[in-house]
């Protein structure tokens, strides 16, 4: 008996505080769980704040490719408008005017301004307009082409909508859901840089001692449970 009340002792010690350094844990993925059942992900992604369909604007008179002036074999081509020009995007790098031909190095803050009112609802009013040449790991925009006009509204949800510098294109909405939502995924899978690798060694030893944290209560249950003790004494005899 005096070997089995150690035994018993240490398993107890051990699922103590094994639930302890896991509480903290557990109680994140059960929060981020419930939001993450809660929300509507379109709502996350802000289409709530843009047009159903943006603005389609139609062009003639292009001109064909030969007619720009690029020394590059074109590889991929996409037509854009930019403040109600077409331009041409070429090979993912180069942006020319699909009308003259004329080279585009950038576009400007009313550029985007207009882009970024192509997509968005017309009753949000821009407070600023911010160049934003790099970002840090854990920005909001992270991943995508930079440098990029942040574009502001006035709006409770802090709304800020991104668009490309380099050719134009509107990129993604940001706002308060969102970003919760990015904090709450990011302690769920405990990628805390990229957010979306479920590999990570802090993820995998987590769930390694949560798995041996509930085995440990198994057993505790089995050792001193009264009726497996009882269980146990009309065996022996």
């Amino acid at each position: 008996m005096i070997v089995k009340r150690q035994t018993s002792l240490k398993i107890r010690k051990v699922h103590r505080y094994l639930g302890i350094f896991l509480g903290i844990q557990f109680l994140m993925w059960t929060i981020s769980g419930m939001y993450f059942s809660w929300t509507d992900i379109d709502d996350i992604h802000g289409d709530h704040f843009k047009k159903e369909r943006p603005e389609q604007t139609r062009f003639s008179d292009l001109l064909g490719t030969s007619g720009l002036e690029t020394k590059e074999p074109i590889s991929s081509l996409e037509l854009l408008e930019i403040a109600g020009h077409p331009y041409y995007w070429i090979n993912g790098t180069l942006l020319y005017n699909a009308r003259t031909g004329n080279k585009k190095d950038k576009i400007t803050r009313e550029e985007a301004r207009q882009v970024a009112s192509r997509y968005m609802l017309p009753e949000l009013k821009v407070t600023g307009i911010e160049l934003i040449e790099e970002v840090g790991d854990h920005h909001e925009y992270r991943g995508r082409p930079l440098p990029v006009y942040e574009i502001s509204y006035e709006t409770p949800q802090d709304l800020k909508a991104y668009v490309a510098v380099g050719n134009g294109a509107f990129q993604t909405v940001r706002h308060r859901n969102w970003r919760w939502f990015d904090f709450l995924w990011m302690t769920h899978t405990m990628d805390y840089e990229g957010r979306d690798n479920f590999n990570t060694v802090v993820l995998r030893a987590f769930s390694l001692l949560g798995l041996i944290t509930v085995l440990s209560g198994f057993l505790l249950w089995f050792i001193s449970s009264p009726t497996m003790i009882k269980l146990k004494k009309r065996t022996k005899l």
